[in-house]
């Protein structure tokens, strides 16, 4: 279903009207063989890669208008030649992924013979509310096709061309191989009542929300919804540099994960160095940074290595930039580095540099986020480095999702009972 800006129509209706074809198609998805889910995702992944001069156009527009987004949201609109062929690589190992559907999860029998057996199914229908990034549709759309759910997706306003000529191609794929186009669905329009439509479930069509954008849009579809939330929340990320670390790893680090791309959710917002190694590594982690155009606001240790940190506040701590800024802190040790992580991180992605094994085990263990790593970047929070394809987004709760959620992520389970006749006494 399709409707042109400025066509008159009644948006109540319209919105139930997709969310009943998206029952529908996922009916129909729930049950499509595997081979026919790949088959579409290879199609809709050539289809992307034909319509790629289309697409850039429609960006270039999206862009044009776009005057009044920031260097890191505009760096989140742009496609460009690069952009889409990671794109349609991503469905394409999204479609070579092993089909999470169907898959037995657990068995066991009881002592009068029933057999039970867990098995993974698909949710049903998944509205995604997304802002700025027109790439979460084909991430989406995909993710969603492969673990059989079918989709509705509301894409922000300065998103909405490029967002339709990219679903546009995912519908294409699914065509070819024989499944219903309903099972990626675009709202066609930016009325952000459509937001409130679909967070009031569309007449019990919509099995789950997850919203993907900033704090703004998290806590409404949060406070509105009238049904299940899988939220996506902000990316404070840390690099703890430990007394053990390498140096030269260090700096690797830290410059790769604050600057490779300050608008990414796993991009480092803080870095925390040990007073154990302050006097050799802080000054040249500070010198990277700065050289590289990153503003930083530190503490007094940080200010006094180097005359070109400003003063940060208590805010600065708890801050997602999502910019080239960076708040610096000397700690003492690991204890107090993990610490500052519970009281100011969002539990998204934080990572240690350290040689030490016991104190990388420490942080691993007793940072209580969805993503820790050891001797990485933070900038490897993102479902493709996990080999799932792509993501819809990183979970940061502690229910059902955790982390990228993938494929797998997008299945709930239900239990298969066989008996020989058993009745209960």
């Amino acid at each position: 279903m399709s409707a042109d800006e400025g066509t008159p129509f009644k948006l109540k209706g319209l919105m139930q009207d997709l969310g009943a074809t998206a029952r529908a198609a996922a009916a129909v998805l729930r049950l499509a063989p595997a081979a026919q889910k790949t088959k579409a995702l290879h199609a809709a992944a050539h289809a992307i890669k034909r319509a790629a001069p289309a697409i850039l156009d429609a960006n270039a527009s999206d862009l044009k208008e776009a005057t009044s987004l920031g260097p890191a949201m505009r760096d989140r609109l742009l496609l460009d030649e690069g952009r889409l062929e990671a794109m349609a690589n991503g469905i394409a190992q999204i479609a070579d992924l092993p089909d999470p559907v169907g898959r037995e999860l657990a068995r066991w029998t009881r002592p009068n013979g029933l057999s039970i057996a867990r098995i993974s199914v698909p949710i049903g229908v998944i509205g995604i509310i997304f802002e700025s990034r027109p790439n979460v549709t084909a991430d989406a759309a995909a993710l969603c096709v492969k673990s059989g759910n079918a989709v509705i997706l509301r894409a922000g306003s300065e998103a909405l061309k490029s967002a339709r000529a990219i679903a546009a191609c995912m519908r294409e794929g699914l065509a070819e191989a024989g499944l219903p186009e309903g099972a990626v669905t675009l709202v066609p329009t930016a009325d952000r009542e459509a937001v409130g439509e679909m967070l009031r479930g569309l007449g019990g069509a919509i099995d789950l929300i997850i919203p993907r954008g900033g704090k703004g849009l998290v806590a409404r579809v949060q406070s509105d919804a009238r049904v299940p939330v899988l939220a996506h929340l902000e990316g404070n990320c840390h690099v703890y540099v430990d007394g053990g670390a390498d140096l030269e790893m260090a700096r690797r680090i830290v410059l790769n994960a604050k600057m490779r791309r300050t608008g990414v959710c796993g991009a480092a917002e803080t870095l925390l160095v040990d007073r154990a190694c302050a006097a050799t590594h802080l000054a040249p982690l500070l010198q990277d940074l700065l050289e590289a155009g990153c503003a930083l606001r530190g503490d007094e240790a940080a200010m006094a290595a180097d005359p070109r940190v400003t003063p940060a506040s208590e805010a600065d701590w708890a801050r997602e930039y999502l910019d080239a800024i960076m708040a610096v802190r000397v700690v003492d040790g690991v204890r107090e580095a993990i610490a500052h992580i519970a009281a100011y991180g969002s539990s998204h992605t934080d990572a240690i540099v350290t040689q030490d094994p016991a104190v990388a085990a420490r942080f691993l263990n007793e940072v209580d986020s969805a993503i820790v790593l050891h001797n990485a970047s933070t900038q490897f929070a993102d479902g493709g480095e996990f080999g799932f394809g792509a993501e819809i987004g990183i979970a940061t709760g502690k229910l059902h999702a955790r982390g990228p959620v993938g494929t797998e992520q997008l299945t709930t389970f239900k239990y298969a009972v066989h008996g020989t006749g058993q009745t209960r006494p």
